[in-house]
């Protein structure tokens, strides 16, 4: 048996309709709290689904200020700008309700409002120092799990994104509410979940910190993810199909917290950084083609999770890993998003600088079951276009 340590957000609710009683879950954990500070984008927040939280908010008894000016893959000047506002507000309570974005806004305000700590002294592993506001973190997408996670990506410079990894990140509470993501369109549903079922196959095949619960979050949260994300997709009003894929999206936010990922984020995050490609669909141009490559030393691991993804999938472990492999691109394919690099603006010329870029992850590569070198990342690369 391995030695391991394991940690989540201590209060999780899984409930549909939970958000328009946010206000009682305020008053029970944050009695002292006055100003809220909630964290979303304008998009989600012309959807009018944050008024019934605000109003519980109110009802409770605190102030609320709302900072919308969050977008995706944020950059260091958007997540300075919401500090300077909460410091302005007092704010003594910060929710994030989004997508990983807004989260990850959400979590570095927490940490940063009461801190002379610079930003930039923060990146890294464990670099966090002191305490944080009170966190409530309420996702309204199945995906990113990061509302379960001590991770935050910012982007720096141009198109270099930088993770704060601390435990101070990890919220108090975790709100999963199904009604906030009827109005996901099947393209951002399916894109979304595909990156959630990476967190999954990663963390199982993580190198150097799987162990065994993170191997049995990561399982039920495939096999949630992937009983649910068609459906999902066909009809985006089911809220019990809707509220499998948060919980599955959860489950696999708290194994990746714990056993991290590994090559297809690394390869991924120049997509999204260099071509504005959102996260969850880069991880997804890039799945099948890593998982190839990484079969000759994780092929056994695979072949486990094809017995959950792919239920049938028989035959030897070379067999059943490519039946895991030729799920994953099905469920990519029958939900209509990319599935080429090509179909994203990438052309030839620029693979060397992605691959150049994929090589500075190292935070994510060192957990890669099998050594990725930058020739290794042009060529799937080069599979992938």
């Amino acid at each position: 048996m391995p030695s391991f340590g394991f940690s989540t957000v201590p209060h999780i609710v899984s409930e549909s309709g939970v958000s328009r009683k946010i206000g009682a879950l305020i008053t029970q954990h944050f009695p002292d709290a006055r100003h809220a500070l909630l964290v979303t984008d304008a998009g989600f927040l012309k959807t009018g689904l944050v008024e019934a939280p605000i109003a519980s908010i109110k009802a409770a008894g605190l102030q609320v200020s709302v900072f919308s000016d969050v977008v995706a893959d944020p950059p260091e000047a958007v997540v300075l700008k919401a500090v300077e506002d909460a410091r302005r507000a007092g704010t003594d309570l910060v929710i994030g309700f989004g997508g990983g974005s807004s989260m990850d806004v959400a979590k570095l305000i927490a940490v940063l409002s009461g801190s002379d700590q610079d930003l930039k002294s923060m990146y890294g592993v464990g670099n966090v120092k002191g305490g944080r506001l009170p966190l409530i973190q309420v996702p309204t997408t199945a995906g990113t799990g990061s509302e379960v996670t001590p991770i935050s990506i910012v982007t720096t410079g141009a198109t270099t994104k930088m993770g704060v990894v601390s435990p101070q990140l990890y919220a108090d509470v975790a709100v999963l509410d199904a009604e906030l993501t009827i109005g996901l369109p099947p393209k951002v549903t399916a894109a979304t979940g595909i990156d959630a079922m990476v967190h999954a196959i990663e963390a199982y095949t993580t190198k150097l910190k799987k162990n065994p619960l993170s191997d049995m979050l990561a399982a039920k949260a495939l096999e949630l993810l992937s009983s649910n994300i068609l459906a999902a997709c066909e009809d985006g009003k089911n809220l019990a199909v809707r509220q499998a894929m948060l919980l599955g999206a959860m489950l696999a936010g708290q194994s990746f917290a714990n056993a991290p990922c590994a090559a297809v984020h690394a390869l991924a995050y120049p997509i999204g950084g260099i071509f504005h490609v959102p996260h969850g669909l880069s991880n997804s141009l890039v799945l099948p083609h890593v998982l190839r490559f990484n079969a000759p030393a994780a092929a056994g691991m695979y072949a486990e999770l094809a017995e959950i993804v792919a239920p049938g999938a028989t035959g030897s472990v070379e067999a059943r890993t490519q039946a895991l492999i030729n799920r994953m691109d099905e469920i990519a394919r029958r939900t209509g998003i990319e599935t080429q690099l090509r179909q994203v603006g990438v052309q030839e010329s620029d693979l060397d600088r992605m691959a150049d870029d994929a090589m500075l992850q190292t935070r994510l590569l060192t957990n890669n079951p099998r050594e990725v070198t930058r020739e290794d990342a042009r060529a799937i690369y080069a599979a992938a276009l």
